[in-house]
């Protein structure tokens, strides 16, 4: 993987600007000022990092749209399989012209599994009743495959899973639950890709009255989307959306895909806030990446987020260098007390700065 071999603080050059300065990463090789402004002339050249990105681990370099192939419309990407071809997320295959689920059905999931002690540092734990539940757990299910392709993934290591091994089926991931499991939770990767199994195995849990919570990008097929929230909503639990950019053509230099399903998606999920406003129902997250998240970015998915609700929680979360882009800072002190400003600014009444352990004196 030829972009880790850059060392830490290197200064990367801005190819449509020619600026320099140690916020831009060289896998991506421009300032966000161009992403915003310029996009024809960066979002080109990025297809072609974001595909080496993915054929390291065997993964198909873009979602395919062979009009001839066949549909899984599981997700944003909507995926047209050609043939003996694989989807994007690689669970899913074209044998002889039928769709064949790897994995991510209720009868096989690509996941790892731990029991979480409570407290934990969940996304939601200032606002979630877990943080309360000393001597309890939760059920964390990490899932090996993903629907977009983030190039600072902080989890990358799930693209390691193969969905030819075993798996787990969802009577036998619900099965790990016992007295003290007080909460399941879905992340990874992310749930979006196995949700058939997440569903199947949420309902088991939920008549065990095991509390359902999810972490996910939100790019699943709106009525699967409907069922993960009301499962959350009966069983108290929560449903948690990395809102990574707003401005779509930043989202898509970081992740490669669109982000108009993950705002649609988190639309639909704020419509139910009314039927039961506490504990919070929807909780957004932001991964402050430097250079490119900045105080404006926060700023303009905070407004999205309070015109449905401005209590709902937010929470800013600092960046570790990871993956592909290897060569930024952690978040500085300073930028993350920036975007919590400018979240409140924005009108959100409960935001908070995640993982300050992480957080730097840097730029």
């Amino acid at each position: 993987m030829a972009y880790w071999l850059r060392s830490p603080q290197f200064e990367a050059e801005c190819s449509v600007c020619h600026k320099t300065s140690p916020l831009i990463a060289s896998a991506i090789s421009a300032c966000v000022d161009c992403i915003r402004k310029h996009p024809a002339e960066v979002l080109p050249g990025l297809k072609g990092v974001q595909a080496e990105t993915r054929r390291q681990f065997d993964l198909p370099p873009a979602p395919p749209h062979d009009p001839d192939g066949v549909r899984c419309p599981l997700c944003v990407n909507d995926c047209r399989i050609p043939e003996s071809q694989r989807g994007f997320c690689g669970l899913r295959e074209n044998q002889q012209g039928k769709l064949v689920h790897l994995a991510g059905t209720p009868s096989k999931g690509i996941l790892h599994w731990y029991y979480d002690p409570l407290p934990t540092n969940c996304v939601a734990d200032w606002v979630c009743e877990g943080h309360t539940q000393y001597g309890h757990v939760n059920l964390a299910v990490f899932y090996g495959a993903c629907s977009f392709n983030c190039l600072f993934c902080q989890n990358w290591h799930y693209r390691q899973m193969d969905p030819q091994s075993k798996g787990m089926s969802a009577e036998e991931l619900a099965a790990k639950a016992h007295a003290r499991t007080f909460c399941v939770c879905y992340f990874g990767g992310d749930p979006t890709p196995q949700m058939p199994h997440a569903l199947a195995t949420s309902r088991i849990l939920a008549n065990q009255g095991v509390r359902v919570c999810w972490e996910t990008n939100g790019t699943m097929q709106p009525k699967l989307l409907d069922r993960a929230v009301k499962l959350s909503l009966e069983t108290g639990g929560c449903i948690k959306f990395d809102l990574k950019a707003y401005d779509e053509n930043l989202h898509l230099a970081l992740t490669s895909v669109t982000n108009k399903r993950t705002l649609e998606n988190f639309a639909r999920a704020a419509s139910y806030i009314p039927q039961r406003p506490n504990p919070p129902l929807v909780i957004a997250s932001t991964l402050l990446v430097p250079g490119y998240v900045d105080a404006e970015e926060v700023g303009e998915i905070a407004r999205f987020i309070a015109s449905f609700d401005p209590d709902i929680p937010y929470a800013l979360l600092g960046f570790h260098p990871h993956f592909y882009i290897h060569d930024l800072p952690r978040t500085s002190v300073r930028h993350a007390e920036e975007a919590e400003a400018a979240a409140r600014a924005a009108g959100l009444t409960n935001v908070r700065i995640g993982n300050r352990h992480l957080l730097s004196r840097d730029y």
